[in-house]
């Protein structure tokens, strides 16, 4: 991002021209580094950010809803106190400095004052520090009072701008003398000279500058470029995600009538991936959780099966004692016996307990035989019931994995909180209840395919017995349902759903077997988990996911 005095500059005049005389109406902080102005500017209510956080470091516009701590932090509190209420008198560039200044005028019935709000954006640096006549009231991040800070930022202190780069010029409409001396050198690649030289300015900005040169004075063109109120708003493009916003176009671009504009779509879509990718870790690291807790539980009952894998031989053990106690006297430590049981005729070896009898030996492992056949007899729907827990996690992790929109991610913890892995969340579980299914076209005929195992259920329950359903083979899928309404199916249509429900599998070919039959031939076992279903006179074709 761009973020540099060049780009700051623009959008100082532009919030400057947009809230100049508007009052602030309210202010919250949703996070650590970030506040929220609810600025009336006599005509609209305008929501402006101010961002400090390294990342997401600015000033821009956000109209998406953001929710205040339940405890307003000390910042928020210093912020209501002093600038609720205010007037912005005027919004402008400290120098070619990476300084945004809101000057508040606050008024009493007894006198009038005035503030300096300075968002400082300068990356893992950036600040924002509320001042009075030069003195720090408060800043949303301070520094230690220990002396190791190179700069003091404390209530009370007064208020320096960060130390210029001393290694670098700082541009000005009159510094044309100073910066034709430094270019008077310029190598080859001149982005990264001006980038390396000049300060307050982005390497991208310093490569377009670069860029657009055509020969002739250069310091001219440097300034003309920098200082010009030629201006046309983008967000650039990859892949159709939006990477980058600039203050003049670029190639693979979407164009926007003022910067502000553009910054407020690309930071809207910015939060939004980070919403979701956030929310898809949270319910991946859920289910991943629930899938470790139940392959201990499998490993430690299979460890049991096979602790009683020798129930059969302890039987034999005690069969055999029994049948030859004449032989056997007590104090012995083992014995071997012929094994009737033994096809080959063989022997067997058995220990004994010198402190029991013959018979007590018998009985014992008479004992240990009932013992571990009851043992097995819990273990086997145990192992069954742990293995259909996985493969039901297995599936829910296909669902996650696979959702490309905060409606899939919103049905899918639908699921998550009804099997208890994910805690209820009231508003989730009102906004989850009327998502539909994922919905296609394909030449006159309605596709429809679920997003997870609920939906699954759900969209075979409401498809008619003559609809076409769908699933890819031997792997976790989303249910697909072309509604045929009594026609028949073309093979470009068959193929198209086929393809849409190898994309929301979890297998990672591009060629993956799709099954397809009628609803009515799909059916649903008493008692099986959610998605689960089996089926029969179906065909089989090749989905492609790409």
């Amino acid at each position: 991002m761009p973020q540099d005095a060049f780009t700051l500059r623009y959008v100082a005049r532009e919030l400057d021209r947009t809230l100049a005389g508007g009052r602030i109406n309210k202010i919250i902080q949703p996070s650590n580094d970030e506040v929220r102005l609810i600025v009336y500017t006599g005509k609209r209510t305008v929501p402006l950010v101010l961002n400090a956080n390294a990342s997401d470091c600015g000033a821009y516009f956000d109209v998406t809803d953001a929710e205040a701590p339940l405890v307003a932090p000390n910042f928020c509190m210093l912020l209501r106190k002093y600038a609720q209420g205010a007037e912005i008198a005027g919004i402008g560039l400290v120098g070619f400095e990476r300084i945004l200044l809101f000057r508040l005028r606050g008024s009493t019935e007894f006198s009038t004052s005035e503030r300096q709000l300075y968002l400082e954006v300068m990356g893992k640096y950036s600040n924002l520090i509320l001042t009075e006549n030069g003195v720090i009231l408060g800043a949303l991040k301070t520094t230690a009072l220990d002396g190791t800070a190179k700069r003091l930022i404390f209530p009370g202190m007064p208020y320096t701008p960060p130390a210029p780069q001393a290694e670098k010029l700082t541009l000005s409409p009159g510094c044309e003398q100073e910066l034709r001396a430094l270019l008077e050198h310029a190598p080859a690649d001149l982005g990264k000279f001006l980038f390396t030289h000049i300060a307050g300015l982005a390497p991208s900005t310093a490569a377009d500058i670069a860029a657009c040169y055509r020969g002739g004075d250069l310091a001219k063109h440097v300034l003309e470029y920098v200082f010009s109120d030629m201006v046309s708003p983008c967000v650039v493009m990859r892949g159709g995600v939006p990477v980058d916003f600039a203050a003049r176009k670029q190639p693979d671009c979407i164009e926007f009538p003022t910067l502000s504009d553009a910054q407020t779509y690309f930071y809207g879509n910015r939060r939004k991936a980070k919403k979701f990718d956030a929310a898809q870790r949270r319910q991946l690291t859920a289910i991943k959780n629930a899938v470790k807790k139940h392959e201990k539980r499998l490993a430690q009952a299979r460890e049991k099966e096979r602790e009683c894998a020798d129930a059969e031989t302890l039987r034999v053990k005690g069969e055999l004692l029994t049948a030859n106690l004449y032989a056997l006297e007590k104090g012995m430590k083992g014995c071997e016996l012929p094994n009737w049981y033994d096809e080959t005729g063989g022997t067997l070896k058995i220990a004994l307990d010198p402190m029991l009898t013959p018979s007590q030996n018998a009985q014992s492992y008479f004992k240990r035989y009932r013992k571990a056949k009851r043992t097995l007899e819990v273990l086997a729907p145990q192992i069954a019931e742990t293995e259909a827990e996985l493969d039901y996690l297995e599936s829910l992790y296909a669902a996650v994995s696979s959702a490309d929109s905060e409606e899939d991610l919103a049905s899918c913890e639908e699921e998550l909180v009804s099997c208890g892995l994910l805690k209820e969340v009231q508003k989730v579980r009102k906004k989850t209840a009327e998502i539909a299914f994922r919905s296609f076209e394909k030449d006159g005929f309605r596709i429809l395919a679920g997003r997870n195992n609920l939906q699954n259920d759900r969209l075979v329950r409401s498809a008619s017995p003559d609809d076409l359903w769908m699933h890819a083979q031997r792997v976790h899928s989303c249910h697909v349902v072309i509604k045929t309404e009594g026609r028949p199916v073309p093979a470009d249509v068959l193929q198209y759903a086929a393809d849409l429900c190898a994309k929301y599998s979890q297998s990672p070919g591009d060629r993956v077997p799709i099954d397809y039959c009628l609803v009515k031939f799909v059916k649903k076992p008493r008692g099986a988990k959610a998605g689960f279903v089996t089926y029969t006179d179906f065909s089989t074709l090749a989905g492609n996911p790409q």
